[in-house]
């Protein structure tokens, strides 16, 4: 069972010491990061009603301050791409959002999905987990 965040992150060169120098200046440059979606009932598995909403990031600033942390880098701007799952990992899920409807305001799984992820899901058969 495997899923992963995607998001596309901007983020700012500098030098950190004096006398370096980029030309022409600070560059920026669009990286994608992947980050494990923790697994569905465990802790920080519900990232995604935290920090997205109907695909997209919900707070800019907070999800910034979330890309530095995870680059150690200034970011300019950050958006979410999608959830790539396996369909163990959306079965788990699905599992999970239905014994707490409440605390996600909605009615139905479905609901969940669409309202927090949108269309932004996608399954593949045989997503691997990266190797340590």
């Amino acid at each position: 069972m495997y899923g992963q965040y995607v998001f596309r992150v901007r983020v700012r060169l500098q030098p950190s010491q004096p006398g370096i120098s980029l030309e022409p200046g600070t560059e920026t440059t669009t990286v994608t990061v992947t980050r494990e979606a923790p697994a569905p009932g465990t802790g920080g598995w519900r990232f995604f009603r935290d920090t997205l909403w109907r695909g997209e990031i919900a707070d800019e600033a907070h999800a910034r301050r979330l890309a530095e942390d995870w680059l150690d880098l200034p970011v300019e701007d950050v958006s979410f791409s999608e959830l790539q799952a396996d369909e163990a990992y959306m079965d788990a899920l699905k599992e999970e959002i239905a014994d707490d409807l409440t605390a996600f305001k909605a009615d139905t799984v479905s609901e969940v999905l669409s309202k927090y992820l949108g269309s932004s899901i996608r399954v593949e058969e045989d997503l691997d987990e990266p190797s340590a």
